[in-house]
């Protein structure tokens, strides 16, 4: 096939897509890869599926090893045929043959990861039936949607932009979120990450208005939220059509003050703040199983856009 026709597939399939999901984004053409050549035939000739694998590996140091494996092999799956559970578990085959050609891939430290839509259901029995588990989620807020819960401050409670000065506070307490992410197996904290993390907030804290914010009863902090601007989250910002794109990176309230309105006071503050930076969505992610986060964010307007299904090791895939 030619780039041309590679390019036409993807459109295809980002059509079917946005049919089920107005949020997702439109094609911005074929994704480059390793070049394997993983096609699944169709009716006329034509095709039903392709996808390109990518093989990543992550540098020493970086904070993108807390978020998993550090090899990872992304399939991303085009699908245009009727029968998406059929080309999809053929598709899956072909990429699980694929791997094992890879000496890379036998490795303890790898992950075989494909990103789904969450409302994609037709194609979830053939991930399953290869060995993926949905370890964790990009959810999603438009400007128009409103929480179905609306707090306003506990009494006693303060909020205020963080500073430089916090930066102890704000590393104690993110830290607290990876550890607690930690048991449903999609992050791992390794070696190094507390240092890199302080290194990334001590960044976000020294620019000016920062959206990072602490909560605080008599003095004392109960809670963190760490954003994102618009052009600091141009990284995650494909995911989705609607722009600008704001990320929120971490919400972290201290046990004896949750279920009291504090993370949703200060998830409030940012989407006000938000909301005044004409911010059109606002992205998250959270583990799939996490049985604090799942029902939050639903009650503050966030739903599912897409989700991540991996196994590990990238061997483990059938």
């Amino acid at each position: 096939m030619t780039r041309l026709d590679l390019d036409l597939m993807a459109e295809l399939a980002s059509r079917r897509w946005q049919a089920i999901d107005p949020l997702l984004p439109a094609a911005s053409g074929w994704a480059l890869g390793c070049g394997a050549q993983l096609a699944v035939g169709g009716p006329d000739r034509g095709l039903a599926a392709a996808g390109s694998c990518g093989h990543w590996t992550a540098e020493s140091g970086s904070l993108d090893l807390i978020e998993g494996a550090a090899q990872r092999f992304r399939l991303t799956p085009y699908i245009t045929g009727p029968d998406v559970l059929a080309a999809l578990d053929t598709l899956l085959s072909r990429w699980r043959d694929h791997l094992a050609t890879v000496p890379e891939a036998a490795g303890e430290d790898t992950a075989a990861v494909i990103c789904w839509p969450s409302r994609d259901v037709a194609g979830v029995r053939a991930l399953v039936a290869h060995g993926l588990a949905p370890l964790g989620v990009i959810a999603a807020r438009s400007a128009s949607r409103r929480p179905a819960v609306v707090a306003d401050c506990p009494p006693g409670v303060r909020i205020r932009r963080a500073t430089p000065g916090d930066l102890d506070v704000a590393v104690r307490m993110a830290m607290e979120v990876v550890r607690f992410d930690a048991y449903f197996g999609g992050v791992i904290e390794r070696p190094g990450y507390a240092e890199a993390l302080r290194a990334e907030l001590a960044r976000l804290l020294g620019e000016p208005d920062s959206w990072t914010w602490l909560a605080e009863r008599d003095g004392d902090p109960v809670g963190l939220l760490i954003a994102e601007r618009p052009e600091a989250a141009g990284w995650i910002a494909p995911r989705t059509c609607e722009s600008p794109v704001a990320y929120l990176l971490a919400l972290y309230v201290v046990p004896a003050e949750r279920e009291a309105g504090v993370g949703a006071a200060l998830t409030g503050q940012l989407h006000r703040t938000a909301a005044l930076a004409k911010v059109s969505v606002i992205l998250l992610q959270y583990e799939q199983v996490n049985p604090l986060a799942v029902p939050f964010w639903g009650c503050q307007g966030y739903r599912p856009l897409w989700s991540t299904w991996e196994a590990r090791p990238a061997r483990m895939l059938r």
